[in-house]
């Protein structure tokens, strides 16, 4: 088994449950990792016998663009995908946070983390 992460995707998009933020949207940061038996890549180096990276970001990138109220949801949705559309991956973990939250304070960030295993 192997762990292939994704650190600190940037994104900006309209999440959240205060007007202002469906309206001129957040900064957002997404790190993921995913597990999955890499040994015969590892060998082979072919990637159509790997999880592709390109992949994941751009599960991550679209799920992220449809706007949720809450991050759980968003996190949820991305989890989602990745183990419909790649079955090679066991496990995944995902991470989303809102940066500078409009939380009446300095808060750099709030984060959900979610994961699964099959």
């Amino acid at each position: 088994m192997g762990k292939i992460k994704l650190k600190n995707i940037r994104i900006h998009s309209n999440h959240g449950c205060l007007k202002e933020e469906m309206l001129i949207g957040s900064d957002y940061r997404v790190d993921l990792e995913v597990t999955a038996d890499l040994a015969r890549p590892a060998l082979s180096d072919k990637l159509d016998e790997t999880v592709d990276y390109v992949h994941l970001n751009n599960i991550v990138k679209e799920e992220m663009s449809v706007r949720s109220n809450l991050l759980e949801h968003v996190a949820k949705r991305i989890i989602d995908r990745i183990l419909e559309e790649i079955l090679e991956v066991t496990e995944v973990e995902v991470e989303v946070a809102k940066i500078n939250p409009p939380i009446g304070g300095d808060v750099e960030s709030v984060s959900v983390k979610l994961g699964f295993t099959r």
